[in-house]
């Protein structure tokens, strides 16, 4: 039985369109990581639609980081660094100041770990050679 290519691209495209939601809700909620699911979102609309692909590389907030990613194949440590510095420090301050709750302290910082494993050891660590200007 054949599959159905239409079938698979609106999956593909269903699927993408929710990671790019987790992808938004990362940038505020402390420990979701935002760039693992841009980068999903942006393989998952490559195989479904090429007009929101572009738009979502040409999006002059997320597209510079997934071009970035693409030429590169990954992320450099600098870049993975000050990602998860940033992202602990919203943690911090989440936790500390904004919320009561132990049960959901505690499902912000499972969160946070889980955003560290996925940027620290899943997403590749490049070196991008510096210019040698005179």
């Amino acid at each position: 039985m054949k599959r159905s290519g239409k079938g698979v691209k609106t999956l593909f495209l269903l699927l993408g369109t929710m990671s790019l939601a987790l992808g938004v809700l990362g940038i505020v909620v402390p420990g979701l990581p935002a760039t693992p699911f841009f980068l999903l979102t942006a393989a998952l609309y490559l195989r479904s639609s090429e007009r929101l692909y572009r738009k979502l590389l040409n999006n002059r907030l997320i597209g510079e980081y997934i071009r970035e990613y693409r030429l590169h194949r990954g992320m450099t440590m600098k870049a993975k660094t000050g990602a998860i510095v940033l992202m602990w420090t919203m943690i911090a301050v989440s936790c500390l100041f904004l919320i009561r709750s132990r049960a959901l302290i505690a499902v912000v910082l499972l969160a946070g770990i889980s955003g560290t494993v996925v940027m620290g050891f899943m997403v590749p660590t490049v070196k991008i050679p510096e210019d040698k200007n005179p």
